[in-house]
């Protein structure tokens, strides 16, 4: 197992160029993420189980009933043990075979069996109480990051110039306010991974549970990686849509069909602003600059394996081609020249895909 992980956790494939695990421990003038950091969110996912019951029972709920939502579920079929059997254990969808050999042995006609089946499906269904409450939760959720996102965000220098993301990477120090966002993000997701086998089950199980699980391999490894200055915008750009979308839900739930298609307008209208506009836009060009340093570290390997015919440049090689971008400050500091690793190449482009797909 310790050598699965020292090879999992290879530096040359984590970190730049000249850069250790050891470079990253905290230190009294600096602290930096851990991966120990982590194990907080465990606990805090419980904890939000616990306020999620909290919060449904004493405050979604009265919500609900005050707009006369019911907690009356859809009809019960009569108890039949045959059809119960058949329900639970064959199909829930009977053929016209199988439902003539019903009518046969129950003596019931055609008709009758096919009501029965559809009201012992329809009393799986959750009621729109309990829809609504869940709807009620993950809405205050979304609100509350998302407000607290951009409050957090706009502080920072890497908001408004995505090449902040970069700057002295990966000696840049952890915040309080930066921590504090990522492991409560990390933790609603582990709540959410949890609670999918309870909450109301949907035909999207299988995608909601990899999406929950990409998302947690996605926001632990740009943690560990200390990549989380990039990790704040994706999140808070793709947490903008998400109230919305539970908030129009709430609305079709308690009838209120026109600010739910309005709320519903709005949501589309961000969604794809901000997930087919905003971010396909603004974020290569924080791939810009990784890729152009791929580029140089491969041009520093060919320069290490020929021989130096000439005095070394004063400073760091820019191979020409490479924009503007890629002239970040850590380039200049060559006492420890930073160049990018594997991971950091392809970790953006693969962050920026399945979030696309899944953080919808």
């Amino acid at each position: 197992m310790a050598g699965i992980l020292a090879w999992f956790w290879n530096e040359r494939f984590w970190l730049p160029h000249n850069v250790t695990w050891a470079d990253l421990k905290n230190t009294e003038e600096a602290t930096f993420p851990q991966a120990e950091d982590l194990y907080l969110a465990f606990p805090l996912a419980f904890c939000m189980l616990m306020v999620r019951l909290i919060f449904e029972r004493f405050v979604a709920k009265p919500c609900a009933i005050a707009l006369n939502i019911q907690a009356n579920g859809p009809q019960i079929a009569q108890p039949n043990a045959i059809l119960e059997k058949v329900f639970t254990a064959i199909t829930k969808h009977p053929d016209e075979k199988r439902l003539e050999g019903l009518s046969k042995q129950l003596d019931w006609d055609v008709r009758s069996i096919q009501r029965w089946f559809r009201q012992r499906r329809n009393q799986e269904k959750p009621s729109t109480l309990k829809r609504f409450c869940e709807s009620m939760w993950k809405f205050s959720y979304g609100l509350y990051i998302f407000t607290y996102g951009i409050r957090f965000l706009k502080k920072t220098p890497w908001l408004w110039n995505t090449k902040h993301c970069w700057y002295n990477y990966p000696y840049q120090p952890l915040t309080p306010d930066l921590h504090y966002y990522y492991i409560l993000e990390l933790s609603f997701y582990w709540s959410l991974m949890f609670s999918q086998f309870t909450d109301i089950k949907r035909k999207d199980f299988a995608v909601m549970f990899l999406h929950h699980l990409v998302a947690i391999l996605l926001i632990t490894f740009s943690y560990v990686n200390n990549m989380a200055r990039v990790g704040t915008l994706i999140l808070c750009l793709h947490d903008s849509a998400d109230a919305l979308l539970e908030a129009a839900k709430m609305a079709n739930y308690a009838k209120f069909q026109k600010i739910c298609d309005l709320l519903f307008v709005m949501f589309a209208m961000v969604f794809i602003t901000t997930r087919l506009g905003v971010f396909p836009l603004w974020c290569p060009r924080m791939i810009e600059v990784i890729l152009s340093l791929a580029q140089m570290r491969r041009t520093q390997n060919l320069q290490e394996r020929t021989p130096i015919l000439r005095p070394p440049p004063m400073g760091p090689v820019v191979p020409t081609g490479i924009s503007s971008l890629a002239l970040v400050p850590w380039m200049i500091n060559s006492s420890k020249p930073q160049v990018p690793n594997k991971v950091n190449c392809l970790f953006l482009e693969v962050f920026n895909k399945l979030q696309m797909q899944f953080l919808s």
